[in-house]
């Protein structure tokens, strides 16, 4: 059976048609190399100057130069439904200020999208990726949320440029390894954004904070303060902080 394809002329999307039909556009000048098209197993929405069977020796479109060596992209489906291990940051994609949240299951998830609390242009993290990537840009986002993914502007990807502060932490005579998320950095203390942490006000431990912009990386010790609604994380104070983790930390505020 003929593909099916969609593609957006004038801000709306159209579709499913057949190649041939997107070919005739392409033709009469209808569609141009920088419109967006999608069939299934895109993983979004592409440019027509992208895909190489829409090109043609009599098109305008320009050829499909090769394509980049790309890193591995995170699929939901190499996830447990029910791990909590995704965080979201919510805000830019209604042009709002900025928040992260979570972290959150596949299901958890799901039920923020039939909310209309996430969509496609919800920027995600997880333990292995080195950024946070936009929700409609992941492979799988069709079979996960049941429609296709929407049409996501350069400038919408940029908004979220600032990487994810990374925590590594230790609870003091515990050997198990936290990692999450840290937020609301000051040079008071932070939030951690971590699954299932077993810690209660007053434990001490030791965090180790490396994002991937080692200029702001700094390891302080202090105690936990607060344990965060539904154990999504904790309120941690600094105490007896370095000089050197108390500049880390100015610059990083000086700089966002």
């Amino acid at each position: 059976m003929a593909d099916n394809w969609y593609y957006v002329q004038k801000g709306n999307r159209q579709g499913p048609v057949g190649v041939e039909i997107i070919t005739s556009l392409i033709s009469k000048q209808e569609l141009k190399s920088e419109d967006f098209v999608w069939k299934k197993g895109f993983d979004n929405w592409k440019k027509i100057k992208e895909i190489s069977e829409l090109q043609s020796s009599d098109s305008s479109v320009a050829p499909i130069p090769q394509a980049p060596v790309q890193e591995k992209i995170f699929n939901f489906s190499d996830l447990n439904q029910d791990d909590r291990v995704v965080f979201i940051r919510i805000g830019n994609d209604r042009g709002n200020a900025s928040s992260d949240f979570g972290p959150f299951s596949i299901k958890q998830l799901k039920q923020l999208f039939k909310e209309n609390r996430i969509n496609g242009k919800t920027f995600i993290f997880a333990s292995g990726m080195k950024e946070w990537k936009v929700l409609a840009d992941l492979p799988d986002y069709q079979n996960i949320f049941e429609e296709l993914p929407p049409v996501i502007q350069e400038a919408d990807r940029r908004t979220a440029a600032r990487k994810p502060f990374i925590a590594r932490l230790f609870v003091q005579n515990n050997k198990k390894l936290f990692e999450g998320i840290c937020r609301d950095i000051s040079i008071g203390g932070m939030q951690v954004l971590v699954d299932d942490f077993k810690g209660v006000a007053g434990d001490k431990i030791t965090i180790n904070v490396h994002p991937e912009n080692t200029e702001y990386h700094f390891s302080a010790s202090g105690v936990v303060v607060r344990i965060l609604e539904g154990n999504s994380g904790f309120s941690f104070r600094f105490q007896g902080m370095s000089d050197e983790a108390k500049r880390a930390i100015e610059k990083y505020l000086q700089d966002n």
